[in-house]
């Protein structure tokens, strides 16, 4: 039921049109582009193991401070931990575990108790920045007297259940049971999404503009990110050499050889490469008439691009050695790198532009809400961890120093 959380979350990201219908939206996020291709059969060559890399190192799980002393408690009342005081508002350690366990929740996998451990001091740090945050553009967001009607909270729902395609109360209930939350959950989780979202698209989103000066700037230092690069397909023919686990068998391994040099010497003949590779190929892409591609130079092993460098459409090399057996390509066909003019990547440069402006434009915001606020903090732990994502500001220098 990931998949129901994921839709309520983008309803939620996008619910707040609902909200406020004259704020301009964003530009429009770029399609993923298709995996490439897979790669023909390289030569062989000795094998190189990439080099190790240092594990990352995660921030210690963070200790727990203990509590000061309180008055006494009214007996069934229990004591709450508070790490961090925004404007009065609080952040206990309750609060604080829940987001520790729903971002796990969305790593979706099995962990030993270290890894827990890690993951869990990899991710407090942002969860604390989070928080807060939260907190405050919550708190903005009620000064300027945005809340979400019952009206508009309807409407919400029924998106969310379109897309999740739950038609009747039981299935929308039984999903809502699945994951453990009440319905009054739900709207409490929305209203505090939308409510955010509103605050950064008045305040921070809907001033960013972007001027032509600015994405012709973009267009002349970015090229590369418009360009289609060269691209080659090829066919390959394939003959195996079957392991033996007594080492190499010099009489399989020689009559591969002798058959793909058959191959070679009836294509030159006039035989064409397709039906040879019906008759005599063992690769996968047998079924497909040998065809690999297209495939970007970078995706080839040097071996390959050395082999085809000079080769014209057509044309089909020496037979090589492959660590499967022996191989033949023939050049299919290949292109040149062709460049987006500004017109035609007009969008996608708006879209590059905004995206670093937003960026840049709600650090700025978050910054400006922290200096106003008053933050408190109770844990010294955990306001370590929330220095390590942000930073303390200088103080500022007496006039006249």
């Amino acid at each position: 039921m990931r998949k129901f959380m994921t839709a309520v979350a983008i309803v939620a990201l996008t619910a707040f049109a609902a909200v406020t219908p004259a704020l301009a939206q964003p530009p429009q996020e770029p399609a993923p582009q298709a995996p490439p291709a897979q790669a023909p059969p390289a030569p062989t060559a000795p094998a190189q193991a990439p080099a190790a890399q240092p594990p990352a190192t995660a921030p210690a799980p963070p200790a727990q401070a203990t509590p000061a002393p309180a008055a006494p408690t009214p007996v069934g009342e229990i004591l709450e931990q508070i790490l961090v005081k925004v404007n009065g508002e609080i952040l206990t350690k309750t609060d604080l575990e829940t987001r520790q366990v729903d971002t796990l929740r969305q790593r979706a996998r099995q962990m030993t108790d270290d890894d827990l451990k890690k993951a869990i001091a990899e991710v407090t740090p942002d969860i604390l920045v989070n928080a807060v945050d939260e907190i405050l553009l919550l708190q903005r967001g009620k000064e300027l007297g945005y809340k979400v009607t019952d009206e508009q909270f309807k409407r919400v729902l029924e998106n969310i259940r379109k897309e999740n395609k739950l038609e009747t109360d039981e299935q929308f209930e039984a999903a809502l049971k699945q994951e453990g939350i009440t319905l009054a959950d739900l709207r409490k989780n929305l209203e505090r999404q939308m409510v955010i979202n509103q605050v950064q698209q008045v305040e921070v989103l809907g001033k960013i503009g972007i001027s032509d000066g600015e994405a012709q700037a973009y267009y002349a230092e970015h090229k590369s990110e418009f360009t289609t690069p060269a691209s080659i397909t090829l066919r390959e023919l394939l003959v195996t050499v079957k392991a033996d686990t007594k080492g190499v068998n010099v009489a399989a391994d020689d009559a591969a050889k002798e058959k793909a040099d058959t191959a070679l010497k009836r294509i030159r003949a006039g035989e064409t490469f397709t039906s040879l590779v019906a008759e005599m190929s063992e690769a996968p892409s047998k079924a497909n008439g040998g065809l690999v591609g297209p495939l970007t130079t970078d995706e080839l092993d040097a071996g390959v691009r050395k082999l085809i460098a000079a080769l014209k459409p057509g044309e089909v090399t020496e037979v090589f050695r492959t660590t499967n057996g022996y191989a033949l390509l023939q050049l299919e066909s290949a292109t040149t790198p062709v460049v987006k003019t500004f017109e035609a990547a007009r969008d996608d440069i708006a879209q590059k532009v905004w995206e670093g402006k937003r960026a840049a434009e709600v650090v700025k915001y978050m910054h400006k809400l922290r200096a106003q606020a008053i933050i408190e903090w109770k844990n010294e732990e955990m306001h370590k961890l929330y220095l390590q994502r942000v930073p303390a500001e200088p103080a500022p220098k007496e006039p006249g120093l």
